[in-house]
């Protein structure tokens, strides 16, 4: 399932005086393809147009100028199936808990296959498959959403678009106020999700150690426009460019390049904290 966005933009109140282009949470000239089973990362500071982006893949938004094709059909065409987009890209906000309405965890992730007029049989199988793939504990499910803790909580979340069985699973900051254990958790949890599925996954993140673990593709926005497509090992040899955008690489980014300066024979693409291990490991001759 291809997505493209062509030269997207989007103006938020335009023709006012409260018009917002690349300056705050608004595009500008954006173009990009997401390809099938990928894992693609998309990182920026506050303001940067993030959280516009994703909201275009899926419909939420509509593009000022440009144009987003879904399977190659222009998504803003007046025949077009923006509920079937929208099945198909499915996406988690940030603290998505707090859409959870439901007495309980199983009507709470039956919801968005209902809508789609499946047969129970049908609905009550995604059901337990989505809370399989993101672990739920099944003594949990019957009971009340607003009794589970924040990790707990989150996962049903996630379990609810999952099973809408989309192609396309957009996650916005999904581990959002979660304790160092939660995060870690979560994180994993979407990494063995991503590898059982095959789906592709669009990752939205601050922490720039998360993202270079997890993702084989990396989207750096500035003001509203990318300015970094490229694998994460590629992006954060630009390490310097990023600070001017407030941001930040790994921290062994900056540990390997310090390693290098000194005089060791390090090489500075190393981004996590295993590929690290053997670069150092390498230098006395040791696995």
């Amino acid at each position: 399932m291809s997505l493209i966005l062509d030269k997207v933009s989007h103006v938020y109140s335009p023709g006012n005086a409260y018009e917002t282009v690349a300056i705050k949470d608004a595009i500008k000239d954006v173009s990009l393809k997401i390809e099938d089973n990928e894992f693609l990362g998309i990182i920026g500071h506050t303001g940067s147009g993030k959280s516009t982006l994703i909201q275009h893949m899926n419909g939420l938004l509509t593009p000022t100028s440009g144009t987003i094709y879904f399977n190659g059909k222009d998504t803003s065409e007046k025949d077009f199936p923006k509920k079937e987009l929208r099945s198909k890209v499915g996406m988690v906000f940030q603290y998505p808990e707090h859409q959870l309405f439901e007495p309980t965890v199983f009507e709470d992730i039956c919801f968005g296959p209902k809508n789609l007029g499946l047969s129970k049989e049908e609905i009550d199988d995604r059901v337990y498959e989505a809370l399989r793939l993101v672990g739920f504990p099944e003594d949990l499910i019957s009971a009340s959403p607003f009794d589970l803790s924040g990790g707990q909580k989150r996962r049903a979340a996630i379990a609810g678009v999952l099973a809408m069985k989309p192609d396309i699973l957009i996650l916005d900051e999904p581990t959002a106020g979660l304790d160092p254990k939660g995060r870690d958790d979560i994180l994993d949890m979407i990494k063995d999700m991503h590898e059982k599925t095959g789906n592709t996954v669009v990752l939205v993140s601050h922490s720039m150690e998360d993202i270079a673990r997890l993702v084989d593709r990396i989207i750096v926005m500035n003001e509203g426009q990318v300015q970094f497509d490229d694998t994460p090992k590629e992006v954060y040899k630009n390490y310097k460019e990023l600070e001017k955008m407030g941001l930040r690489a790994p921290q062994i980014t900056y540990l390997m390049n310090d390693l290098r300066s000194f005089g060791f024979d390090v090489s500075t693409e190393a981004t996590t904290v295993e590929e690290a291990k053997k670069e150092i490991l390498s230098l006395y001759g040791k696995n």
